[in-house]
């Protein structure tokens, strides 16, 4: 049976071992759980022994005031209050009242955590549950048609007088020898317990283990926890940190979950150690942070901002649970993220990790502790990373785990040097009318989703939706859609073929339209595509074209500056969620144009297409029979960021006017 069980059943034998009278058969060197184990045995059964939970302490209050007491009014206040739950028979106005909460009933330690204020006319009341994990406030008036009430929820806080205690009053006494016992249990030593001045409070033949919270070594407030690991706290006391006399002047500091946790980094080394007096909040607030003044569950923090502002570099060991993971967060938005670090608890076993540094400490030793303060690591501030948080991700590509990291193959030998397909970048294409553009990004997803399933979300503004599927659906299954005169002798795809077709288009594209007259926004088409991403697994998105979409901006900004900002919404899109993005941008008027390719920097808007994306690809068809075949088009391959993926060079194919597909020259007729 532990110890702590132990002692319910033993008498009460109070030697304190701070006495000098402590018993000589023990040395000075003796180990408290030795030393616990030896006074057990040696104790009889003649009484009972055991924790208890002390009795609220008297409520020390200002002074009530008759004057102006309304006693109608305050019997209609009693009245709402009994409805919310509140005890207020025991209420006076003009004092601080400490009620049990009827919302969170004290929690399991069931104390009067309930702050009241009833004003001295006895017409409003105002209320704050104290405990960290409920919080619940709200105030009410007898009258709803009253005078104005000018109190807040603040002044519960602010006007709060606090009490002067000391160990005397509180009738604070040294730890027997069974809570000693009890500490040793938990590797804690006596010389710990005695330098952090751990006492005890004694009611009849119970007790209860005291925690003293001390300034400058005066006593502030004094916590107490019993058998039932129930705590309590003295009311009307400062809030402030546990141990907070350990930090002053230190550069380095850690800040547990609880007290015994302070104790338990003593034991490894670390004096630089405080606990925070409330617990964990059970979730992360979602709201903006409170002035200091209304930030009252986490008032302690401003109470001791002197001790803390002297801290470059704060260590949050909280609880390894959500609760425990939830208060880190509090704590780090009100310290800076930027001068936080955090712990990682060691694994228990396959799914689970210790808890806490006093478990730490029991199962794995002091040495165990003190490594894992050690490997702190920094608090992750978001949008900044290090390196290593993408080592797993550097590895893979280093030995080319996925498989395409040099980009997937746009299905033409011709290209495979030049331009190979990434995951989250942009590729701009150009190129004068009429030369295949949007023709030759339709072979190439084609070409994607035969060698690698690739889906796609097409916003394709000038295509209407069954010209798009007839051209698609051409390349797809190498047949003319009509029997016309541009497919010649050539039959027509069949019936079975066609319904075979659309299920391939069902199942491949989706289309992002706009069903009104007005244009759409680049904004528009994001938010879309990212729902095809999320919602079909959509690989890859094609624009098609720029001077389609809605492009209005304020009058301040230059289309220069807008298209900027526009592609760079384009590329976050691409990386952030691995998808491919085609824009095709028509260039803009040439007047002395030719015949030759035009240059990514004719593109019309602005030089920024050519230089923030990732890809620019320039298709040019030959129009002069004298100068070449006039079914060979020029793939212009005029930027690769990347160069593991590509590079700069042209390419030639072969375009069939019958199905739409782009092929390889040297590719035999009969393919074609």
């Amino acid at each position: 049976m532990p110890l702590i069980q132990q002692c319910l059943y033993r008498p009460l034998q109070y030697t304190p071992f701070l006495s000098s009278s402590s018993s000589s058969s023990f040395s000075s060197t003796t180990s408290p759980r030795r030393l616990g184990r030896a006074w057990s045995r040696s104790l009889s059964y003649a009484t009972t022994l055991s924790f208890f939970k002390v009795p609220p302490p008297p409520v020390y209050m200002e002074s009530p005031t008759e004057n102006g007491l309304d006693s109608a009014q305050l019997k209609i206040l009693k009245q709402k209050l009994e409805e919310l739950g509140m005890d207020s028979e025991i209420c006076v106005p003009g004092q601080y009242n400490h009620l049990l909460c009827p919302m969170c009933n004290g929690g399991g330690s069931e104390e009067r955590s309930l702050s009241l204020f009833v004003t001295n006319d006895g017409g409003a009341a105002l209320w704050m549950c104290f405990r960290a994990k409920c919080g619940w406030k709200g105030s009410t008036r007898a009258i709803a048609d009253g005078g104005p009430f000018s109190g807040s929820l603040n002044q519960l806080t602010r006007l709060k007088n606090k009490r002067e205690i000391t160990e005397e009053n509180l009738q604070l006494e040294p730890l027997c020898n069974e809570l000693v016992a009890y500490f040793a249990e938990r590797l804690i030593s006596w010389k710990t317990l005695q330098r952090n001045a751990v006492m005890q409070k004694r009611s009849g033949d119970q007790i209860a283990i005291a925690f003293t919270y001390r300034r400058n070594g005066k006593l502030v407030s004094c916590k107490y926890r019993d058998i039932n690991k129930k705590f309590w706290q003295e009311v009307d006391t400062e809030k402030i940190f546990y141990g907070l006399d350990d930090i002053k002047g230190k550069s380095d500091i850690i800040i547990v979950e609880g007290e015994m946790d302070k104790l338990a980094m003593e034991e490894a080394g670390f004096r630089n150690c405080v606990s925070v007096p409330d617990g964990a909040p059970p979730s992360v607030s979602t709201k903006e942070l409170p002035p200091e003044e209304q930030d009252t569950k986490y008032q302690y923090l401003w109470n001791c901002k002197e001790y803390l502002q002297e801290a470059s570099r704060i260590i949050l060991a909280t609880d390894g649970d959500l609760p425990g993971q939830a208060l880190a967060e509090e704590l780090a938005r009100r310290l800076g993220r930027e001068r936080c670090w955090r712990v990682t608890w060691p694994k228990k076993n396959e799914v689970e990790h210790f808890k806490d540094a006093n478990e730490v400490l029991m199962y794995l030793g002091s040495d165990v502790l003190k490594e894992v303060i050690e490997n702190a690591e920094l608090y992750p501030i978001r949008g900044l990373f290090n390196f290593n948080n993408y080592f797993d991700e550097i590895d893979a590509y280093y030995h080319r785990t996925h498989g395409y990291e040099f980009g997937l193959s746009t299905g033409w030998r011709a290209l495979n040097g030049l331009y190979n397909v990434v995951a989250g970048e942009l590729t701009i294409v150009t190129g004068v009318p009429n030369s295949g553009k949007s023709e030759w990004i339709d072979a190439l997803m084609c070409n994607l989703n035969e060698s690698f399933g690739w889906k796609f979300a097409l916003c394709s503004m000038e295509n209407k939706v069954r010209e798009h599927a007839r051209k698609l659906l051409e390349k797809h299954i190498k047949k003319p859609f009509f029997n016309a005169s541009y497919g010649g002798s050539v039959e027509r795809m069949t019936v079975e073929e066609l319904e075979q077709g659309k299920q391939w288009l069902s199942n491949t594209f989706y289309l992002i339209r706009c069903e009104n007259d007005s244009l759409p926004s680049i904004t528009w088409v994001l938010d879309l595509a990212k729902a095809a991403v999320l919602r079909h697994g959509v690989r890859g998105l094609v624009i098609d074209p720029y001077n389609e979409l809605d492009h209005q901006r304020p009058t301040s900004q230059t289309e220069t500056e807008y298209v900027s900002q526009m592609l760079t919404k384009v590329k976050r899109f691409a990386q952030h969620h691995a998808c491919h993005v085609w824009f095709v941008a028509h260039p803009r008027q040439l007047h002395h144009w030719v015949g030759g390719p035009p240059n990514m920097y004719d593109i019309s808007g602005s030089a920024h297409f050519i230089n923030k994306c990732d890809n620019g690809i320039v298709v040019h068809r030959n129009r002069d029979p004298e100068a070449g075949p006039i079914d060979q088009v020029q793939i212009c391959v005029r930027k690769v960021r990347n160069k593991v993926a590509g590079t700069i060079g042209d390419a030639f194919l072969c375009y069939n006017r019958v199905t739409g597909e782009f092929m390889d020259i040297d590719e035999p007729s009969g393919k074609r």
